[in-house]
């Protein structure tokens, strides 16, 4: 079992993402994350989806995806070069001055933005590979024990042009 990519080309119409998240519930295939939107093209969409699995079961979705009508292209990023980022919004509650304090510093070092805050709450909004929000999240979760909310988005991710960065 491992971590896999594909990045899908669809036709954007009425439907395709629910024909598409179907087909991988019909088969039991759990996704991690599926993330989609409209391309330069507006009639194709591209969806980014995450899952892990065997080698056998991969080929399996990759072939009934490339059966489906609706999509147009299927890429398998998974030994390839790319670029990926994931969108999380994270709210610690109940901070005090010196809780304060110490976001800022925790903030920095991962690179979030404090986007919204009160004297008690903060909300911070960080962009970096699901890895790194994993590890942030980890830290959250051992300075501010029971006080944080998170919102995570998928993962979105484009061939690399020279480097890898996952």
């Amino acid at each position: 079992m491992k971590k896999r990519w594909i990045s899908l080309y669809v036709e954007n119409e009425i439907g395709v993402l629910a024909r598409i998240s179907g087909l991988f519930s019909g088969k039991s295939y759990n996704l991690n994350s599926l993330t989609a939107g409209v391309t330069e093209d507006e009639t194709i969409s591209r969806m980014t989806i995450s899952l892990i699995s065997d080698d056998r079961t991969f080929e399996q979705i990759k072939k009934q995806l490339n059966r489906s009508i609706e999509v147009i292209k299927v890429v398998d990023f998974t030994e390839t070069a790319i670029h990926m980022k994931e969108l999380m919004f994270v709210r610690i509650r109940n901070c005090s001055e010196q809780d304060m304090v110490k976001l800022n510093y925790m903030r920095d070092i991962f690179q979030a933005k404090l986007i919204d805050y009160n004297p008690s709450t903060a909300l911070l909004e960080c962009v970096q590979t699901e890895d790194k929000n994993n590890d942030f999240i980890r830290l959250l979760q051992i300075v501010f024990p029971g006080r944080i909310e998170i919102v995570r988005g998928g993962s979105v991710a484009v061939e690399a042009v020279s480097i890898t960065d996952r």
